[in-house]
C-alpha cells in the first residue's frame, strides 16, 4: 500500500518542479487505516490503488472570506484541504465559471468561482498531495440539465467563433494553472450536459464545442483525463444515446462521468448497469462525479435545504445520520469499484456549511458580499428566472461532511476506511419510520415494536413506547379520513409514527406498487406506443409506481384500465382515481363503474400538464349481494405536439353506506 502513495507523491513533486511557481508538496494522504473511529464501515473489496476518492470543495474560499473556520479531528484550526487529504481524499474538484460577476464586480454567488479561485484551490490541494478535477461549466453561473447559459462575452457569437473562444479560454485557464504548479488530474468539458452546452442544443454544435475544449486540454495537460459529465442515469437509454453521438462526431474524451443523487436518480443497480454499458460498448472509463447524502434533516443557515425531513417524492435509502451518510458513500464507491472501467467517486460540496448560526440577516449580508450562498441578488441580471427570484444561502449545508461549527463529521473518515474496513460492533443508529392504516370502523392497534436501523444498515425489531393518549385515540376515531403523526422512543432514539385513518379500499394493487398491472386489465383500442406500469417516484401521485401511457401517433391513445371486484358486501360505494398528463389535444376521459356489466355512473376527467393531477370520483354505486363491480378509467386523446402522454395512480373503492 505504501508504494502507491510514494508514486503519487513523486508524481506531484515532479509536476510541481516543472512549473513556474513551485509548490512544496506535503503528502498527508494516509498510507494506513485511521484507527479508533466509531463508524461501522465494511471494506470495499478489490478497491484499486488508484481509485479516485474525490471531494468538490468549490465554495471553500467564499466560505473562509465569510468567516468560516475549519478544524481537524483534534479540534485544531487547520487548512481544510489538509484535513480532507488526511482522511483519504485524493482529488479535489472545483467548478470554473467564465465571469461570475456583474458589471460592478459583484459576485454571483455559489463561491463566485472564476479561474483565479480555481488556481488558489488547486495550489492548496496540490500542496497536500491531491490532484485537481477542473469542472469547466462554460457559463458565467450554474450549468445543469435545466440550463446551460452562454457566458456574457460569448452571447452573440456563432458556434464557430464560440468554439474558438472556448478553446482559447480553456487553454489559457489551464496554462495559468500549470504555471502556478497546480497538479491537474482531470478536466470536465461542461457540467451535466444532458441536452445542451454553452447555449447550444444541436448536438453537432455541442460536439464542436467539446472538441475545442478537448484540444486545449491535450495541449496543456496531455496526461490529464478528459471527462464528459451527465446527470439522470435513471432515464433509460439516455447515456447510451449521448455516448453514441459523441462517437459519431469523434469527440476526444476518456471518461463518461455521472451524477448520482439517490433521492432522484434511481437505484445503484441501475447506475451500474448504465455505466457498464458505456464501458463495454464504447470502451470509456466511468465514474460518479457528484453524489451526496444528508447527515441531518435540519437546516443550519436559515435558508432552507433541498433535502429535509419534509421533502416529498424522494427516495431515502438511509436515515439522515452521520453514519448513514458514510454508508451511502461506501455503497456508491463499492458500486463504481465493481463496475467495468470504474475509476472513482466524487462527493459534492462536502465543505459547504453555514456561514453563521445567529440569524438570516447576518448570513444574508455575507452571502451577498462574498458569494457564499448559492446565489446573490446580483446574479439576477444574468439568470433572472432562477437566481433572480430565489437567491439565498446554501441549500446543502445538511449534506456537508463538516458540521456548522467547521468541525469534521466522523463520516469524513469513510474515505480512508473503505480501503481497510472497520466492522466494529453494530449499534442502533436510527429508528425506521413506522406507518399504519386503520379502517374508520376498525380498531387502532399501535405497533409494539419498530425496526432499529443499525450502523451496519441491518434492521432489528426493538420495543417502542408511543406518546399517544386516550384522547388522541378518541380524536382519531371521530376525525374521519385523516393522517396523524406521533412520536415515541425506542433504544433511546426518537421514533416516528403516522396513523392514517382510512375508509377501506376494496381494490387490490390500488397504487400499482406491486410493480405489475395484475389484477388491473387494459383494453388498448388504439395501439398506443407505451402502456405499462412505470417505476418513477417523481411522476407518481404516491409511492413509486403508476400506470404510464404515451404515443406519438394521432388518435392512438385510446384505452381503458379497469379492475373487477367480486364478493363485495351489499351497500353503496364510491370509486376514485387520479390522472395527469399533457400534449393531449381533443380528449374524452372519464372514470366509470359497472355493476354486473351495467353502467352505474361515470365522471369526466381531464389532463393538462405535468404534475397537475385530476382526481375524480363516481359516487352512489349501489351493489347487491353477489354482484360484480367493474371500476376503471377510459382515456381517449387525439394527441398534440410530441404525442399524448399521461400517468394514472391511486384508485380507491370505498364503502359509503
Amino acid at each position: 500500500m505504501k508504494k502507491r502513495w510514494i508514486v503519487l507523491l513523486a508524481a506531484a513533486l515532479l509536476f510541481s518542479g516543472c512549473a513556474g511557481n513551485k509548490i512544496e508538496v506535503e503528502n498527508v494522504i494516509p498510507t494506513e487505516k485511521i484507527e479508533g473511529s466509531s463508524l461501522y464501515v465494511k471494506k470495499v473489496e478489490d478497491l484499486p490503488d488508484d481509485f479516485i476518492l474525490g471531494m468538490d470543495a468549490s465554495s471553500v474560499i467564499a466560505e473562509e472570506q465569510s468567516g468560516v473556520t475549519y478544524y481537524n479531528f483534534a479540534g485544531e484550526e487547520q487548512d481544510v484541504f489538509k484535513t480532507l487529504a488526511e482522511n483519504g481524499i485524493t482529488h479535489i474538484r472545483v467548478r470554473v465559471w467564465n465571469d461570475p460577476y456583474d458589471a460592478n464586480g459583484n459576485g454571483y454567488g455559489g463561491g463566485s468561482n472564476d479561474v483565479e479561485k480555481a488556481i488558489e484551490i488547486g495550489r492548496r490541494a496540490t500542496k497536500y498531495g491531491m490532484r485537481l478535477i477542473v469542472d469547466f461549466h462554460y457559463s458565467d453561473f450554474w450549468a445543469d440539465p435545466g440550463k446551460q447559459m452562454v457566458p456574457k462575452a460569448w452571447k452573440d457569437m456563432d458556434v464557430r467563433t464560440k468554439a474558438d473562444a472556448l478553446y482559447a479560454f480553456t487553454r489559457e485557464s489551464l496554462q495559468q494553472m500549470r504555471s502556478e504548479g497546480v497538479a491537474v488530474g482531470m478536466v470536465q468539458l461542461g457540467n451535466e450536459t444532458n441536452s445542451m452546452l454553452c447555449g447550444e442544443s444541436h448536438f453537432e454544435n455541442i460536439a464542436r464545442l467539446m472538441q475545442a475544449g478537448s484540444k486545449a486540454v491535450r495541449e496543456v495537460f496531455p496526461d490529464a483525463l478528459i471527462a464528459v459529465h451527465l446527470a439522470n442515469p435513471e432515464r433509460a437509454g439516455a447515456y447510451d444515446g449521448f455516448a453514441k453521438k459523441l462517437e459519431t462526431f469523434e469527440v476526444d474524451y476518456d471518461v463518461l462521468a455521472s451524477s448520482y443523487y439517490p433521492y432522484w436518480h434511481g437505484t445503484l443497480e441501475n447506475l451500474q448497469t448504465v455505466l457498464n454499458g458505456i464501458a463495454e460498448t464504447y470502451g470509456k472509463k466511468v465514474m460518479v462525479m457528484e453524489t451526496s447524502y444528508a447527515y441531518t434533516g435540519a437546516d443550519t443557515d436559515f435558508s432552507g435545504n433541498t433535502i429535509s425531513d419534509e421533502t416529498a417524492n424522494i427516495v431515502k435509502d438511509y436515515p439522515f445520520t452521520v453514519q448513514a451518510q458514510a454508508n451511502h458513500v461506501r455503497s456508491v464507491i463499492d458500486t463504481v469499484a465493481h463496475t467495468k472501467n470504474g475509476i472513482g467517486v466524487v462527493y459534492w460540496e462536502g465543505t459547504w456549511i453555514t456561514v453563521g448560526m445567529n440569524s438570516w440577516e447576518e448570513n444574508h449580508e455575507k452571502w451577498e458580499k462574498y458569494g457564499s450562498g448559492w446565489a446573490s441578488s446580483c446574479a439576477g441580471g444574468y439568470d433572472p428566472d432562477d437566481a433572480g427570484k430565489y437567491y439565498g444561502g446554501c441549500a446543502v449545508d445538511n449534506q456537508a461532511m463538516f458540521g456548522p461549527d467547521g468541525r469534521p463529521l466522523e463520516s469524513l473518515k469513510v474515505w480512508n476506511l473503505v480501503r481497510y474496513g472497520n466492522e466494529i460492533e453494530p449499534r442502533a443508529d436510527a429508528i425506521r419510520d413506522t406507518a399504519i392504516e386503520v379502517d374508520l370502523k376498525g380498531t387502532i392497534e399501535l405497533p409494539e415494536t419498530v425496526d432499529a436501523i443499525l450502523t451496519s444498515n441491518e434492521l432489528v425489531p426493538v420495543p417502542v413506547k408511543w406518546n399517544v393518549t386516550d384522547a388522541d385515540l378518541e380524536a382519531m376515531y371521530a376525525g374521519g379520513v385523516k393522517t396523524y403523526a406521533f412520536m415515541g422512543e425506542a433504544e433511546g432514539l426518537p421514533a416516528r409514527l403516522t396513523v392514517s385513518m382510512i375508509s377501506f379500499n376494496y381494490l387490490k394493487n390500488y397504487g400499482f406498487e406491486d410493480g405489475v398491472a395484475d389484477p388491473w386489465q387494459t383494453e388498448d383500442r388504439g395501439g398506443a406506443d407505451q402502456l405499462y406500469i412505470e417505476n418513477k417516484i417523481t411522476d407518481s401521485l404516491n409511492g413509486t409506481y403508476h400506470m404510464h401511457f404515451w404515443s406519438a401517433k394521432k388518435d392512438s391513445v385510446d384505452f381503458s384500465l379497469f379492475q373487477e371486484v367480486k364478493d363485495l358486501p351489499a351497500g353503496t360505494y364510491a370509486f376514485t382515481i387520479s390522472i395527469m398528463g399533457g400534449d393531449a389535444g381533443d380528449t374524452e376521459i372519464y372514470c366509470y363503474a359497472l355493476v354486473d356489466g351495467v353502467e352505474a355512473g361515470r365522471t369526466p376527467m381531464k389532463i393538462t400538464s405535468y404534475g397537475n393531477w385530476d382526481t375524480q370520483t363516481v359516487t352512489g354505486i349501489a351493489v347487491g349481494e353477489g354482484q360484480t363491480v367493474t371500476v376503471g378509467i377510459s382515456v381517449i386523446c387525439s394527441g398534440a405536439g410530441n404525442g399524448a402522454w399521461g400517468k394514472i395512480d391511486d384508485a380507491l373503492l370505498n364503502r359509503q353506506e
